[in-house]
């Protein structure tokens, strides 16, 4: 079976490793990622990673990058990113990586990736359509039908944490980042000093402020799933990030808040899961991306 070289790219982390084409890890290992270098210092590492998984599996049939920023998933190139890794706009890992190694290699957005493996092996497995969101700094989103992603016309479909709710976007009021800026706020104290392990442990001992918080959070949450489910009508929800973790703890309130913001019909039919993969979804999801292009090389009997 085909070996491939995976990477995922992260703001604070390069999560990188050999994967074998059902998804099976060999190796894996993490990196900083050291974004305040820039954008073309970040390529020239992940070339570097990659060069030292080929020095340990030399028959490594090929790249799959998982990246933060907006992926031309055809070029093979960054076309937005955000500040956090400066001048990352315009990178192009096929000059970068494809043309010096002499290896096919693939790019897509993290969050796609990570839909893809919660589509391919996880939560969202067997579903016909899917939405995955991730539940962060931000809220990233993307939508699967029939293993297909929905990548619009500049590759910008599901950016969904920018979508208004009650004029605030998404993202700033249903985030982690909001929560762990509520329960500040309510109790008058940094922010520094909550994150959402701690206000989950005081919740479960009857704490009021942080109970209302997540409270307010899974209202925001349901309504921001509600207003995205009109357009899309997925099978699935399914909802990934560090905090979801946490989901079980929050599934009544999220299919409550849901139920409230759409009609009957979607409710009754759209089912709310809990990502399977954990660190390694960048990397698996990847490497469903990749296969998908290049679906000879995941034969077992390919070479």
């Amino acid at each position: 079976m085909n070996t491939f070289a995976c990477v995922d790219i992260g703001g604070t982390a390069i999560k990188y490793g050999i994967l074998r084409a059902d998804g099976t890890i060999v190796e894996k290992a993490e990196t900083p990622t050291q974004a305040h270098l820039g954008g073309v210092a970040l390529a020239g590492k992940v070339k570097e990673l990659v060069e030292a998984l080929i020095k340990m599996d030399p028959a490594i049939a090929g790249v799959a990058i998982s990246s933060a920023g907006v992926v031309d998933s055809e070029k093979g190139c960054i076309i937005h990113a955000s500040d956090a890794i400066p001048g990352y706009i315009g990178v192009d890992y096929k000059e970068v990586v494809e043309r010096p190694l002499g290896l096919p290699v693939e790019v897509e957005n993290d969050v796609n990736c990570a839909g893809l493996a919660e589509a391919k092996s996880g939560a969202g497995q067997g579903a016909s359509s899917m939405l995955m969101l991730t539940i962060g700094t931000g809220i990233g989103g993307c939508f699967i039908e029939n293993g297909q992603l929905l990548n619009g016309s500049c590759f910008s479909a599901c950016e969904v944490g920018y979508i208004p709710i009650d004029g605030v976007p998404f993202q700033d009021a249903g985030a982690t980042t909001a929560l762990v800026r509520d329960v500040a706020n309510r109790k008058g104290e940094p922010e520094e000093e909550w994150n959402g392990k701690r206000i989950f442990a005081l919740a479960d001992a009857g704490d009021a402020d942080c109970v209302a918080a997540i409270d307010t959070m899974c209202e925001v949450l349901g309504q921001g799933m509600a207003m995205i489910s009109f357009v899309l009508n997925p099978e699935k929800i399914v909802l990934g990030g560090g905090i979801m973790a946490q989901g079980e703890k929050m599934r009544d309130r999220l299919e409550r808040a849901f139920a409230a913001h759409t009609i009957p019909l979607i409710a009754k039919n759209t089912k709310i899961a809990f990502a399977g993969h954990a660190n390694d979804a960048g990397m698996q999801g990847a490497l469903v991306h990749f296969l998908n292009k290049h679906p000879e090389l995941g034969c077992e009997n390919h070479g």
